[in-house]
C-alpha cells in the first residue's frame, strides 16, 4: 500500500507539472500576437492562467495530502472525477516514460479511488448495492454455471464462490458474476445500483472506474496465484469491509 501511494504521488506531481507547462505555453505563444492587438490582452490572459494554475495546484495539494496521509479529503467526489478524466491518462503516459508497470499504476489508481469514495460516501440501503465478481473466481473445472445466479454454487469449497455466496445470503444483497467488462456494464445499467463493490484485475478495475464515474465504486483487486483469468481469489474480509462501508 505504501509503495502504491509513493508511485501515485510521484506520478501525480509529474502530471501536474506537465499540465502546468502546457497551460503556460498555451498562454505564452498567443501572447506574442495578442500584444499587437491590444496591450492589455496579455495581462488578461496572464490573470486567467494564474487562476487556472492556482486551482490546479490547490487541487493537487489536497490530492497529494490525501494520498500520503490517508485522511478524510475535502471535495472527494470532484477530485475523483478530476483524477479519472484528466490526470489518469497523463499519469499512464508519464509512467511509461519512467518504466513504471501499468499494473502498478492501475492498482494505485484503484487504491486512491477507494480512499476518495470511502471518505465521503453516504449510506445506502442494501437493495441499492451491487457486488460484481469476475467469472475467473470460480474453480476452473467446476461444471456448474454461476454467471446467472451465484446461488447455484455447490458449496464444495474449492474456490471463494462459496464464501461470497454466504456473504450474499448473510446481507441479502445482489452479487452478480460477469464474464467481462461488457457484461459488467450491462448489469450496472440494468440493475441501476447506487453503489458498487467490484472485484477484478487492476486493468479491468481502472477501466471500469473511468466508465462508471460518478457512480461510487470500491475496487478490490483479485489475487492471481495461477496467473490471469484462471482460479483467481479475493480477500473475503476486504469485500465484506467494502459492503459495510456502503450499507446502513
Amino acid at each position: 500500500m505504501q509503495g502504491s501511494k509513493k508511485i501515485l504521488a510521484t506520478l501525480t506531481i509529474s502530471a501536474i507539472l506537465f499540465v502546468s507547462i502546457i497551460i503556460f505555453l498555451l498562454w505564452l505563444i498567443p501572447t506574442i500576437g495578442l500584444a499587437n492587438i491590444h496591450p492589455f490582452l496579455p495581462k488578461i490572459g496572464l490573470v486567467i492562467v494564474v487562476a487556472l494554475l492556482t486551482a490546479l495546484f490547490i487541487g493537487a495539494a489536497i490530492l497529494i495530502y490525501g494520498i500520503i496521509s490517508g485522511r478524510d479529503m475535502a471535495f472527494a467526489q470532484r477530485l475523483r472525477g478530476w483524477v479519472m478524466k484528466m490526470l489518469y491518462p497523463i499519469i499512464v503516459v508519464i509512467g511509461k516514460v519512467f518504466r513504471v508497470p501499468k499494473e502498478k499504476i492501475d492498482g494505485a489508481f484503484a487504491d486512491l479511488n477507494n480512499q476518495l469514495v470511502m471518505s465521503k460516501q453516504r449510506k445506502i440501503s442494501i437493495e441499492r448495492l451491487l457486488v460484481l465478481l469476475p467469472h475467473c473466481l470460480q474453480y476452473d473445472d467446476c461444471k456448474v454455471k454461476i454467471t446467472g445466479d451465484i446461488h447455484n454454487c455447490l458449496q464444495c469449497g474449492k474456490c471463494e464462490i462459496k464464501n461470497l455466496d454466504a456473504l450474499s445470503r448473510q446481507y441479502n444483497l445482489q452479487i452478480s458474476v460477469a464474464t467481462g467488462g461488457g457484461l459488467a456494464k450491462r448489469l450496472i445499467k440494468e440493475k441501476r445500483p447506487e453503489a458498487v463493490v467490484a472485484v477484478a484485475c487492476e486493468k479491468e478495475l481502472a477501466l471500469g472506474l473511468k466508465e462508471t464515474y460518478p457512480l461510487p465504486v470500491i475496487a478490490i483487486p483479485n489475487e492471481r496465484p495461477y496467473g490471469y483469468c484462471i482460479n483467481t481469489s479475493v480477500d473475503i474480509s476486504a469485500v465484506e469491509k467494502a459492503i459495510l462501508n456502503f450499507i446502513k
